[in-house]
């Protein structure tokens, strides 16, 4: 969802610029061009006749409005859910609320991951429900080294107040090349 509204904040701010260049060359050009009624990119001259005659009653603008009030109701939505994930923890009174970013949470368990011997390298990504390991070891990637790194990273969430456990997945990778 927050890619989603990262992308759609991109389009509109493309848009925007967009319309501002092209008033900032129909200003110019009207200035340089007192005498000439058209525009140089932007029809303006054909347009404003019909935006003139055209009345709040007749059928395209109630359309128009509703489309916009919708399109912003969208666009409301969107960025309300967009909001950032927490983790929720225990805090050390029931009237106290602790939270932690997943990032923070990532950042424990790879460093946790990495000191294991015959890792590496480690990617994880975390979310309220979810942890997410994979590491890259030295050597053969057998069960065993897998068991070994989702033990330690059990035993992190174990000292950790989490509020809900999430679960864990390991996946290790064999990293080709000398040591």
């Amino acid at each position: 969802m927050r890619m989603l509204l990262r992308l759609l904040g991109l389009l509109i701010g493309l848009a925007m610029a967009a319309a501002g260049v092209l008033i900032v060359i129909e200003v110019i050009a009207a200035w340089l061009r007192r005498n000439v009624v058209t525009g140089l990119v932007v029809p303006w001259h054909l347009w404003r006749p019909q935006v003139e005659m055209t009345s709040w009653n007749e059928a395209p603008v109630p359309g128009i409005a509703i489309s916009v009030a919708l399109l912003g109701l969208l666009l409301l939505l969107v960025g309300l859910l967009a909001r950032r994930s927490h983790i929720n923890l225990d805090g050390p009174a029931p009237e106290i609320t602790a939270v932690t970013a997943p990032r923070v949470l990532a950042r424990l368990v790879g460093t946790r991951v990495r000191g294991t011997d015959d890792i590496f390298s480690a990617s994880v990504t975390v979310s309220p429900r979810h942890v997410s390991v994979i590491a890259q070891a030295w050597g053969a990637a057998d069960p065993a080294l897998r068991d070994v790194v989702r033990a330690r990273v059990e035993e992190l969430l174990d000292e950790l107040p989490l509020h809900r456990r999430p679960r864990v997945s390991v996946l290790v990778q064999e990293r080709q090349g000398t040591r």
